[in-house]
């Protein structure tokens, strides 16, 4: 009994959110009762229509971003002055600098975040992008007044240092005028930022361009900036640009068989019409390699990113044990806890 307690605990997880991916899949590794396969739908269909009518001063957040002008003049100057001193000093001599102060209040929840893909578009091949995504940290960067700046999901500063981004360096700095912000996925095995999505580029915010606009607007300036993907002075981390395919089930083919020249975590879906939009969003989905034939239901290459990890199948193996030998397992209060648990573990297994 305790061993089936542990199995089902491990499957588990309460969220504040909807089909948030910090807890496990609902149709694979979770029992929602409450589940409805439309809610997403509708939720996804809600989304487009607010941000038609959302016209929010983008271009006023970005230069916050990048200034860090939130409490309107209560921050340290004098020690931001200090700081980009010393910035200042290490970049000449190729050195990383940490940044001891944290915003976290200012800086967090910038990040437009993915749910679990649930509910299949029935547009996914048409109106859907896919982009592969590496293991690592989700990071905000932020390249303005010559440093750029690392931050968390949470907003907390945990890397400052120079980098060829515009505004990144005090040598394209421009007087503060330009400044780049990004949403990266940090490889810390890499030495790499893996940029994912773009928000602002050289003072030109893009929040409320569709995704296929952001996505080529991004290919087209990172390739412009030269030596931006190898480790330099100036640069002392790679960042190199995700690209992204369409949703076809040849394309998701051909993305799930490629080699990659890093470890992936998953696999990130945007509708080509979403803004880009600070927080979860059903208009972005996220799935495991895995997971892809269960869910979209199309046949997928026999490769080491479809192949389903161990502990699928030794979690199912103990439920079954335990099935077999507790009488103690009870039910809810509609009587099918135990078999709707048993049928969504299958699914992991065929």
């Amino acid at each position: 009994m305790d061993a089936l307690t542990q199995a089902l605990s491990s499957s588990f997880s309460v969220s504040g959110e909807a089909n948030s991916t910090s807890a496990p899949h609902p149709r694979l590794a979770q029992y929602k009762s409450k589940y409805s396969v439309l809610e997403q739908s509708e939720r996804r269909r809600r989304f487009l229509e607010q941000q038609k009518e959302k016209r929010l001063n983008y271009v006023n957040h970005a230069r916050r971003l990048a200034e860090g002008d939130w409490t309107g003049g209560d921050s340290d100057d004098d020690e931001e002055k200090t700081q980009k001193s010393q910035r200042d000093e290490a970049e000449d001599e190729g050195m990383e600098v940490e940044q001891r102060k944290k915003l976290p209040r200012h800086y967090a929840n910038q990040l437009m975040l993915s749910e679990w893909l649930v509910d299949v578009p029935a547009d996914l091949s048409s109106d859907w992008l896919l982009v592969v995504c590496p293991v690592g940290k989700r990071s905000l960067i932020v390249a303005s007044k010559g440093s750029t700046a690392s931050y968390t999901k949470s907003g907390y500063c945990v890397n400052r240092f120079p980098s060829l981004l515009p505004g990144g360096n005090r040598h394209n700095s421009a007087m503060g005028k330009d400044y780049t912000i990004l949403d990266c996925i940090y490889s810390e095995v890499n030495r790499t930022y893996y940029i994912l999505d773009v928000m602002c580029w050289r003072g030109h915010p893009v929040y409320d361009c569709p995704t296929e606009f952001r996505f080529y607007w991004l290919q087209s300036k990172v390739e412009e900036v030269e030596g931006l993907s190898e480790i330099g002075k100036r640069n002392p981390f790679c960042f190199v640009s995700l690209t992204s395919v369409s949703c076809s089930t040849e394309s998701i083919q051909k993305a799930l068989a490629h080699e990659y020249s890093f470890n992936v975590d998953g696999l990130l879906f945007y509708h080509r019409e979403t803004h880009y939009t600070p927080g979860s969003t059903p208009l972005v989905g996220w799935l495991r390699p895995y997971m892809v034939a269960d869910i979209l239901g199309i046949e997928v290459p026999q490769c080491p990113l479809t192949t389903k990890p161990d502990y699928a199948s030794h979690q199912m193996q103990q439920i079954l044990e335990n099935k077999k030998t507790s009488t103690e397992v009870r039910p809810a209060e509609n009587g099918r806890y135990e078999l709707d648990v048993l049928g969504i573990l299958e699914l992991l297994l065929s």
